[in-house]
This record gives structure tokens, sequence and C-alpha cells, in this order.
């Protein structure tokens, strides 16, 4: 069976979504029609991500099931395809986006100019400055810092790459890019509000240079999936993010 775009899109997100929670020691598990974990995940990470159109009902079985576990707090599912209604378990939708997918394509030009820096990440010190850049908690002054979520151990998957922009000594923009079987995905784009296309072509074009030849997926939604449609992602179908309260 030929998987379409948008299984190969939730897949990479899911193998994604299960590389953090297992830097994390709390791996998930895959099944045909989804993946799950059983366990508290690293905030705005879901703990479900569905892989395929069909099998709804075994989606809802283990979804029943989770919910029958007490996992505290808030938690969420990724309903890759739309084709869920959580309402009757006590979900609520939360958002909805949309799946993208970018052809192989010659490399976008990267933002040039004399202070202007690319480079991917190297060490835990420059990963720590890039979550918070990410975070946009520039002055790392919150009265309640929150966990690392990007912890040091991905640094050394050949797989991931933490895309970053130096202007000066200056973090403004970033990405990472994460390659499973054929695809690359792109998520965690981040990049100055007031100008955001060129570091987003940046981001692609440094993510292609690590990962040539392959398509590029992800999902986003308002301004940043106009931007990522701007510069050749094709927009698929919409997915929904459901969330439980404990």
């Amino acid at each position: 069976m030929t998987c379409s775009r948008v299984e190969k899109a939730a897949r990479n997100n899911a193998e994604w979504c299960d590389t953090v929670c297992r830097a994390h020691g709390t791996p998930g598990e895959f099944h045909n029609a989804l993946w799950f974990n059983r366990h508290p995940v690293p905030r705005f990470y879901p703990n479900v991500v569905t892989l395929t159109p069909d099998g709804a009902a075994t989606q809802l079985g283990e979804i029943h099931a989770l919910v029958a576990t007490n996992l505290p707090g808030s938690w969420g599912v990724k309903d890759s395809f739309c084709s869920l209604d959580l309402t009757a378990l006590g979900f609520q939708p939360a958002f909805e986006a949309t799946w993208l997918w970018r052809t192989p394509s010659p490399p976008l030009p990267k933002l040039a100019t004399p202070d202007l820096r690319w480079t991917y990440i190297p060490s835990e010190p420059e990963l720590a400055k890039w979550e918070t850049a990410w975070s946009g908690d520039l002055a790392n002054n919150s009265s309640t810092p929150q966990p690392r979520i990007f912890l040091p151990t991905l640094l050394a998957d050949p797989e991931i790459v933490f895309i970053a922009a130096y202007q000066g000594q200056s973090l403004i923009a970033g990405a990472i890019a994460n390659r499973t079987n054929d695809v690359v995905g792109l998520s965690n784009v981040f990049a100055p509000p007031n100008n955001p296309l060129p570091f987003w072509s940046g981001c692609v074009a440094m993510a292609q240079e690590r990962f040539s030849d392959l398509p590029m997926v992800g999902y986003e939604r308002g301004p940043q999936l106009a931007i990522a449609q701007g510069i050749g992602f094709e927009a698929l179908q919409s997915l929904k993010v459901w969330t439980w309260q404990a």
C-alpha cells in the first residue's frame, strides 16, 4: 500500500514526538493506526497522533483506554485526518491546522547580510540559547521557569538538526528539521515578526542543505501557513488537535 502525503507527514510528526519523549525517558508506542504515549509528555506535545484515515474504531478504543489511565493534567490528541469526534470522551477542540508538503527543488536563498550567520546548533549551551529564543523568553525573566523540552541528547541524532540564524551575538531565527524515511519534517520555526519570510526561506534552505533531495513536510496555521505557502509549501488537508483536562 502506498502511503499518502498526509500519512507520511503524520508519521514524521509522530516519530518526532516520540523522539522528544524518548529523550525525556518516556517513549511512546507505535501501532498501525496511531502513536500514543501512556505517560506525561513534554509541554506542547500530544499523547496521541493518528497515523491513518482508517481505523477510527481502533483509534477511539485506544484513546478511551488512555483516558481510563487518569493521566494527570491536560493532554492532547492530534487527529491527523480530522476524522474523529472526541467530544463524547470529554475532549475539547484546541485548534485546527493544515498539513504541508514541499517537493524537492533547487535550494532557496538564505538572507545574507554582513552581521547575519546561519548555522546548525552544535552544543548544549547553544541549544539552551536556541530554546530560549524559540520560546520568546529572550530576557529569561519568567517568574515560573518551564522545564526544558529539547534536551542535549537530541544533538547526537544525525537525523535531527537545530537550525539557527544569528545577528551579531543574538539568535533571532531558527527551526528544527528531522528526517524519517523519505521525508524531512520542518517544525518549530521562529523568525523576526516584522520580516519573517526571508528567515523562513533560510530555514528551508538549511534543511535542504543537510537533507537534500527529499520532500519537506510539516503543519502550520494562521500567518505562518501563508508564509509557508509563499515559499513553495503545498497545503494538503486539515488536522485537529483535541485536549482533555483531568
